[in-house]
């Protein structure tokens, strides 16, 4: 068998594990920091190469009437109200490849925001508004845990299928910065993984046998 069908076999069989299973995107926050604490920013919106395609919204940065900035922010920020054009969207499709977590800075929660994850298609997978983020402290722009990291985790085949976020304020905004994406991994690291576990499993039933094999007793004639 070939480089290309073995690769092409065990993505096959990576699709065919997540469709048995059911699609589901899984929410967890951690409080925020005043220095930004998680994983290394895919997006800051701070240069042209780290800046998403966005329809609507404003990129900005400091705290005004249509944005506070994040706590934990720095340079720019996406923001998204009645003054900036709500919904907003951000493109994740451009990314490439399967998306296992996506998390980003959630600024100052409210309970009048909503988050969509949309699919490639422009569906939505998934959505969130304030009340699944916190239960009290809202609006506050100082607070740990009123601008907690959040983290988005994909399965059951829902990996293969993000193409972006969309955010909807309907009074004052809504803040997000520092998003850090994580693939999947590629089908060759599956391989070499499956490989890997393989040849473990094999090393583990031969010592098995050895330890409980009868002792035999050689005649040479």
């Amino acid at each position: 068998m070939n480089k290309k069908l073995l690769a092409f076999t065990v993505a096959a069989c990576a699709m065919g594990m997540a469709s048995g299973a059911s699609a589901a995107v899984t929410l967890s926050t951690q409080d925020g920091n005043a220095v930004y604490a998680g994983p290394t920013p895919t997006y800051d919106f701070d240069t042209p190469g780290t800046t998403p395609p966005t329809t609507s919204g404003l990129i900005k940065s400091g705290s005004s009437g249509n944005g506070a900035q994040p706590l934990g922010s720095t340079g720019s920020y996406y923001t998204v109200g009645p003054s900036t054009g709500s919904p907003g969207t951000i493109d994740l499709s451009a990314f490439g490849g399967a998306i296992g977590k996506i998390s980003f800075i959630w600024g100052s929660v409210d309970t009048y925001n909503t988050l969509e994850i949309l699919d490639l298609m422009g569906e939505v997978l998934a959505e969130f508004d304030g009340n699944d983020i916190i239960a009290s402290q809202f609006g506050n722009q100082t607070l740990p845990q009123s601008n907690p990291l959040v983290t988005f985790t994909f399965s059951g085949g829902d990996e293969f299928n993000v193409g972006g976020l969309r955010l909807r304020s309907t009074s004052e905004a809504f803040e997000i910065d520092n998003i850090a994406i994580q693939a999947v991994p590629e089908p060759g690291t599956w391989l070499m993984m499956i490989i890997g576990f393989g040849l473990l499993g094999g090393m583990l039933r031969g010592r098995r046998r050895a330890a409980v094999a009868p002792g035999r007793v050689n005649f040479a004639f």
